[in-house]
């Protein structure tokens, strides 16, 4: 491991945000070759409106355009890394159609003029992506075989912290702590079964299995057995 890298780990042991961590990811890049980037992450704590985290330092003006044009929905990076974990190398040439060409266009008129992401998911469906971007010469591939390592272990170790710092606050409001009753009940639920069925398969009465559902849902703060079962298979805690 390299003196940056220690120092990166030490710094990321001791900020108590994301913010206070994304200022250290800032240094990082330029230290790597770049003037910009961008994380942005998803929690998987809900389906229909997922807590979500933009952090960038990107020209204030380019941010507002971004927003106000919804190019989230369009912006190439974002398609791929929805996709696939593999990096991708972005610029104005990389363009595949005449839409993508025009939000190329207009991003280096910004000073984004090329650019690196990849996406990152840990084990409970927490998703990220990290961008690195600058205004200047095209990232050779030279440069790439020789930065490779370091830009992906900078993605998985900002990724790691965000989402600690992120998921601990929001995992807070759960008891994560099922009983195997529990669990199995939420098991069977998941497939589909109800209590009766349930309580056939455990060997249990039907009020036993709602008791365990019940505490299920209450640990979880979900209304509905469906609901804690889709949670708990988020969590990891099935």
């Amino acid at each position: 491991m390299e003196s940056w890298q220690e120092d990166l780990l030490s710094a990321f042991l001791v900020v108590k945000n994301e913010y206070q961590l994304f200022e250290i990811v800032k240094s990082t890049a330029s230290r790597l070759g770049f003037d910009y980037c961008a994380y942005g992450m998803q929690s998987p704590l809900s389906i229909a409106e997922p807590k979500t985290i933009m952090l960038n330092n990107y020209p204030e003006a380019w941010q507002k355009r971004y927003v106000e044009r919804q190019y989230v929905k369009i912006d190439p990076t974002v398609q791929h890394c929805m996709v696939s974990l593999q990096p991708l190398v972005w610029s104005s040439q990389s363009a595949k159609t005449q839409a993508e060409k025009d939000f190329w266009e207009e991003a280096r008129s910004y000073g984004l003029n090329v650019g690196w992401a990849q996406s990152s998911r840990d084990f409970i469906g927490t998703r990220g992506m990290l961008t690195l971007a600058r205004s200047n010469d095209q990232l050779s591939e030279k440069e790439q075989k020789a930065q490779y390592t370091n830009m992906y272990w900078l993605t998985q170790t900002v990724h790691s912290s965000i989402a600690k710092i992120v998921n601990d606050v929001e995992f807070a409001k759960f008891n994560l702590y099922l009983t195997n009753r529990e669990k199995e009940a939420l098991r069977w639920t998941a497939e589909g079964k109800t209590s009766a069925e349930i309580a056939q398969i455990l060997g249990v009465t039907e009020r036993t299995v709602n008791f365990h559902l019940s505490n299920s849902m209450q640990k979880l703060n979900v209304n509905n057995k469906i609901s804690a079962a889709i949670r708990a298979v988020m969590l990891g805690l099935l």
